[in-house]
């Protein structure tokens, strides 16, 4: 069947890890007919969780898509991972759907991941609801997370679509306020409508008042028939919702038992009804022309989509998850890689449930889909054609914060080890391979110790390499703290032409965030300028590795001032020569420093633990910046701590917490050290020489 743009809806399914995300998408696939039975986690043989870690360790670690068709409507639905070490397949969620159910669980309420999960949403300004599960667990309670919410978030309105049925037997399944219908725990199969019970009427027309309100705030014709009339019809309730939830106006909440096929159908008869269409959609792109164009999802125009995911599966080869953001893709067409700057032919279209693929005739704008065997095409990368091209922007992931340098221990297997790396990098862009040439390490970073050992140990396991890891040598650099002049003469005589350049030169430390600057003081003719290029090359080159530790320096300005050259014996390689040894002489006398890199680090963590972490801050030499309540007993500090404080923080933050608090961090800027500590890292940097 083809849907057209305005009947889709891409549904993002996030929360804590274990409030059963992946159980809801299985319940949502049943009910709406993609799959014929629902499996538990417990099984190893749900849609979403496919893979082989995943089924061992019972837990999502990789987005998985499906899709079903209900009412007229393709809904596509992402199930994501809790954890916070895969962040990144939640980026790449939020990036192509319009709304998000955010599930909790009843017991527990508004936990951290969810917490960081609202503040990602309210970046995009995405409209959400929530899906308070696990009713049928014991000391569960509908009000209690319902408050939670309201105090952890008290900027959004929350209005309860869907209510649970309790009595003196315990949960028996809910009742949908739009409809005024019951759905039982079924004893098998989807859930059907029921007439609401006597003793629950009184409730629902509590909540159902509340629930048309939201309505009327939506449309303000609506607005005026409910101030006369104080009352909707249930089809203007559906539109006045529909309008206030694409508008953010307010927080629909249901609420179920995902695992007992509970509370299901209320939730996708309001995704069919109210959840925005990819329609409202503005795409950030960059024109032929360079200049920055906001691009509307639609079916004019010509085709183009933006791939937000890549896998390379055993069978399938290289699969390319795309996003249709005009135009509509058709099977056996060409496009033009505009990143990459090459054609592609496109085969045939899927769209995917779980690891299945399911052959497909066209994407419309809006759909999510597959491209297989497309292997210059990446993660980020946009596909449209030569007559229009564009770039869309690409998906921003947050930046690793846990990093491990890796060598094969059989040094035979170090290529196979780097491919296989860098293929892991291909399918997740939140993990990151380089080779470090001041370090001389390989070095991978991820988003925590849990992220990076499922990769190694899928590597180990998969492609039978021994892989050894370390804590990564920093980056240090060196700089001058005062001005200083030199001159060195390069002089050496052999059979035939001798080499012979003599440089005299000045060098000054520049201001803060300026790297290097080189001028030519020279008056008159004591140095050929033809001779200049050399000069730089030399001072360039001798600015690769200081003298204190042989870090490369930086913030120097440096001036020709004076030199001599000779008729025969002068060349570019003796001028180079005496410019290194001549910038070498200079920093001896000026006053040299080592620096260090600083991070800007951002720590979430229950109220509890903030003594603990600011006294850890202090003692990793961090400064704190500042620290606010977030609501909910979370607190975020902000500090600035030296990286090699940092190298193996994501495990002591997780002991320090319990395992509850999270942290983000990026480069902030280089200090100088000096004394003890300077001094540790000199004789480190010299051992390190002597081992190689």
């Amino acid at each position: 069947m083809s849907f057209d743009t305005d009947a889709i809806r891409n549904i993002a399914i996030v929360g804590h890890g274990s409030t059963g995300k992946t159980t809801l998408f299985e319940n949502m696939l049943f009910a709406g007919g993609t799959i014929s039975r629902p499996e538990t986690v417990a099984s190893g043989k749900t849609v979403s969780d496919y893979t082989d870690e995943e089924i061992e360790r019972k837990t999502s670690v990789h987005l998985a898509l499906g899709y079903i068709e209900t009412q007229g409507r393709l809904i596509n639905i992402m199930d994501t991972p809790g954890a916070s070490d895969f962040v990144g397949e939640v980026a790449a969620a939020f990036r192509i759907t319009e709304s998000a159910v955010v599930i909790m669980g009843a017991k527990e309420g508004v936990q951290i991941e969810t917490l960081k999960l609202w503040r990602r949403l309210n970046t995009r300004n995405k409209p959400r609801m929530v899906f308070v599960n696990k009713l049928d667990g014991e000391r569960a309670d509908f009000e209690q997370p319902l408050a939670d919410m309201r105090q952890k978030f008290a900027t959004h309105t929350f209005v309860p679509v869907s209510i649970p049925i309790a009595g003196s037997e315990g949960y028996k399944g809910v009742v949908d306020l739009i409809a005024e219908k019951a759905y039982l725990v079924p004893d098998s199969g989807v859930e059907k409508a029921v007439d609401v019970p006597d003793d629950m009427k009184d409730d629902v027309a509590t909540y159902r008042s509340a629930l048309i309100e939201a309505a009327a705030e939506g449309d303000d014709a609506l607005m005026e028939k409910y101030f006369e009339q104080e009352t909707l019809a249930e089809d203007e309730i559906r539109k006045g919702l529909a309008a206030a939830f694409a508008a953010n106006k307010f927080v629909p909440v249901f609420c179920g038992a995902a695992e007992s096929a509970n509370g299901i159908l209320p939730l996708l008869n309001f995704i069919c009804a109210a959840a925005p269409s990819p329609a409202v959609t503005i795409e950030k792109a960059q024109g032929n022309d360079g200049n920055e164009t906001d691009v509307h999802i639609g079916n004019e125009g010509h085709p183009s989509c933006l791939c937000f995911k890549t896998s390379i599966d055993q069978f399938s080869g290289k699969m390319s998850y795309v996003r249709v953001v005009t135009g509509t893709l058709v099977p056996d067409s060409d496009l033009y890689n505009s990143v990459k700057m090459t054609k592609q032919r496109l085969g045939k279209l899927y769209r995917i449930v779980g690891k299945k693929l399911v052959e497909t005739t066209s994407l419309a704008a809006g759909d999510v889909g597959i491209l297989t065997k497309l292997d210059s095409v990446t993660t980020g990368d946009t596909l449209c054609t030569q007559d229009a091209v564009i770039k869309y922007k690409p998906i921003a992931v947050p930046q690793p914060v846990h990093s491990l340098a890796v060598s094969a221990v059989n040094k035979k297997d170090e290529d196979k080890m780097n491919h296989w790396l860098q293929r892991a990098a291909e399918e997740d862009s939140t993990f990151t391979i380089s080779y470090n040439g001041e370090t001389k390490q390989t070095v991978i970073s991820g988003m925590g110790e849990l992220h990076i050992n499922m990769i190694l140990d899928r590597i180990k396991e998969q492609q039978k390499i021994e892989i050894e890891t370390k804590v990564p040598r920093v980056p240090y650099r060196e700089t001058i703290t005062k001005p200083s002049d030199s001159e060195y003469t390069h002089k050496k005589q052999t059979g035939g032409h001798g080499q012979y350049g003599r440089v005299v030169l000045e060098i000054e430390p520049l201001q803060s965030g300026e790297h290097y600057k080189f001028e030519n003081g020279i008056r008159g003719q004591a140095v050929s300028k033809g001779y200049m290029p050399g000069i730089e090359k030399g001072i360039v080159e001798g600015m690769e590795a200081g003298i204190l530790a042989g870090y490369p320096v930086v913030g120097i300005g440096a001036r020709i001032v004076d030199g001599k050259e000779h008729p025969v014996d002068s060349s570019e390689m003796a001028f180079k020569l005496a410019a290194k040894g001549a910038l070498m002489a200079a920093m001896e006398k000026a006053k040299p420093v080592l620096l260090e890199p600083v991070v800007n680090l951002r720590v979430f963590t229950n109220d509890e633990y903030v003594g603990d972490i600011l006294s850890d801050l202090s003692s990793r030499r961090g400064r704190v910046l500042g620290q606010e309540s977030v609501g909910g007993g979370i607190t975020q500090i902000d500090a600035q701590v030296p990286q090699a404080e940092l190298l193996r923080y994501s495990i002591d933050l997780r002991s320090i917490t319990s395992g509850t608090a999270s942290f983000e961090m990026e480069f902030s800027h280089y200090s100088p050290i000096s004394g003890k500590i300077a001094d540790d890292v000199i004789a480190a940097s010299k051992a390190a020489k002597n081992d190689e």
